[in-house]
């Protein structure tokens, strides 16, 4: 099995690692209600996905 022969050194482990960094998520605007929400995904707002009813507005609590 391999052994390293020396320690890696903190720059060269930084260098190796310049590429795991998280992305900032992509948003878009609901065509129906104009909020923002994640791409691909059903606005949470109002449920609805390109244009479609997908699900059904939550009903408010009549008093």
């Amino acid at each position: 099995m391999a052994h390293p022969k020396r320690k890696t050194s903190k720059a060269r482990k930084g260098k190796r690692r310049t590429h795991y960094k998280s992305e900032v998520p992509t948003y878009a605007v609901c065509s129906h209600c104009g909020e923002a929400h994640l791409w691909h995904r059903v606005c949470p707002n109002c449920g609805h996905y390109r244009g479609k009813p997908v699900i059904a507005e939550p009903q408010e609590a009549a008093e």
